[in-house]
């Protein structure tokens, strides 16, 4: 396919994006039918951080981070940056730089499959980064790529317009269409989870209140005391 850079994609709805950030990588993989997620291929590069936005797409050329500052343009208060190559690259195509000019602009984060440099004050500035690698490995911007195409992330294909969802748990993306039915699975799973804390919170065990005693019967496994065993 050929260069391009798509000007004009379509966002999900504002109140969609904000209940599923509210919500949380691991409660909507699991209402997801535990799909969605890109895997290990990205790490948080800070803590206690949950977005969730629109994503804005990048195919760069390994070790070339021109299609970035092409994709400043295209990006809006709300979304997430999301940036690949076609075969592997940890060269740090971003940095401080970037992340001033997007903040500015009101972008969420970034996820990268590459490298990021300027960490301390990528940090320190608050711009949220799951990234591949911490490199300080400079980049050139001589290689055409492409601006909101869909792309590969790990084991997910992220489109332009998509919504990204990334907290320390890792990184989510699911197609707007969806976002209502996995809203509605979330806060299902949501009241689930409150009826099992609070179980737990009066000593009731999860093997009792999941009913799991039946599994481990069919399955073959049995309480013996340690004398048993020693004997054996």
């Amino acid at each position: 396919m050929k260069s391009v850079i798509v000007t004009d994609i379509e966002r999900p709805r504002a109140e969609l994006v904000e209940q599923l950030e509210q919500l949380g990588v691991a409660t909507v993989h699991e209402a997801m039918g535990r799909t969605g997620l890109v895997g290990t291929i990205v790490a948080p590069l800070q803590q206690g951080k949950c977005i969730a936005g629109s994503a804005v797409t990048v195919l760069c050329w390994p070790g070339d981070n021109l299609m970035i500052h092409a994709a400043v343009e295209q990006c809006r208060a709300g979304d997430v940056l999301v940036v690949t190559t076609p075969t592997p690259s940890l060269a740090g195509s971003f940095g401080e730089l970037f992340a001033t000019a997007l903040a500015y602009r009101g972008v969420r984060g970034l996820v990268t499959t590459g490298g990021v440099r300027d960490v301390r004050e990528l940090r320190e500035m608050g711009f949220s980064v799951w990234a591949a690698a911490q490199n300080a490995q400079g980049t050139v911007k001589n290689t055409a790529g492409s601006v909101n195409v869909p792309v590969v992330v790990g084991e997910v294909v992220i489109r332009p317009g998509d919504i990204v969802i990334a907290d320390d748990d890792g990184v989510l993306c699911l197609a707007p269409e969806d976002a209502e039915a996995v809203l509605e699975a979330s806060y299902a799973r949501v009241a689930k989870e409150s009826e099992a804390r609070a179980a737990y919170l009066e000593g009731k065990l999860s093997l009792d209140h999941n009913h799991l005693r039946p599994k481990l019967e069919e399955l073959g496994v049995s309480y013996v005391p340690q004398a048993e065993l020693d004997r054996a």
